[in-house]
């Protein structure tokens, strides 16, 4: 950013700049609230395979990652088995977690994160992140592919990837947040899953960063993001690619 490019004028003349921006910042927050309830209201889809996965408390079904609530967030975190550590994007989103984690609780939600590495590699990465929440593996089972998150060298050979509802290419792991709903009978729905872009709406960084102005700095895509122990490292490659 040039400070000497940048327009200064009054301050009366910057309120009536300011409102103009308000009436849409307006316009962007009543949409915002149309979606959501459009979201909200969108059809179930039962979930009928019996997924397992792998925690810190041994073999856990779907139901058990509800933690007696009803609502489950999960957020696919990217980490195939193998990788020394997870995704710096996915990192980010991460970060995020343990505080909104204060007050979902109390509204009936758990937030788990999934990956494909087996639990064993999981774990140091989660103890150097200091991260707190609940995070296990889905290895050996179909649940990543299900949800279209993870997919198979043959996929991504002939780039037959369907990944954020089309077909397209991509690598072998991406990101992904998936909302599935457990009612009185233990019968699980799935409710709700958006890929790519979609997880913008949890980076509560970047919220703050788009109200300055230098915004996120930005030269070429997030190729200011780090895990957040790398700012200092100026040869750490962000990319979520292995």
């Amino acid at each position: 950013m040039d400070q000497a490019n940048h327009t200064v004028v009054s301050r009366e003349e910057w309120i009536a700049e300011r409102k103009k921006l308000l009436k849409k910042e307006k316009e962007m927050t009543r949409l915002h609230d149309q979606l959501s309830r459009q979201r909200r209201a969108l059809p179930w889809v039962k979930v009928e395979k019996d997924y397992k996965f792998t925690g810190t408390e041994g073999e856990l079904s779907l139901s058990d990652l509800f933690d007696g609530r009803s609502q489950l967030i999960i957020y696919h975190f990217m980490f195939a088995p193998g990788w020394e550590e997870g995704c710096p994007g996915c990192s980010f989103l991460a970060d995020h977690i343990d505080g909104a984690n204060l007050h979902l609780a109390p509204h009936d939600v758990s937030v788990v994160v999934v990956s494909r590495a087996p639990l064993a590699e999981i774990l140091p990465f989660k103890k150097r992140m200091e991260w707190k929440f609940r995070w296990v593996s889905s290895f050996g089972s179909d649940f990543n592919s299900d949800y279209h998150v993870s997919f198979t060298d043959e996929q991504v050979a002939n780039k037959e990837v369907y990944y954020n509802y089309e077909m397209q290419d991509s690598g072998q792991e991406s990101p992904g947040t998936s909302v599935f709903y457990q009612d009185g009978q233990g019968t699980i729905f799935h409710t709700y899953s958006s890929y790519a872009r979609g997880g913008d709406i949890l980076l509560g960084a970047n919220n703050y960063l788009d109200l300055t102005p230098k915004g996120r700095n930005e030269s070429e895509g997030m190729d200011w993001l780090r895990h957040h122990d790398k700012y200092d490292n100026a040869q750490n490659n962000p990319s979520c690619c292995h």
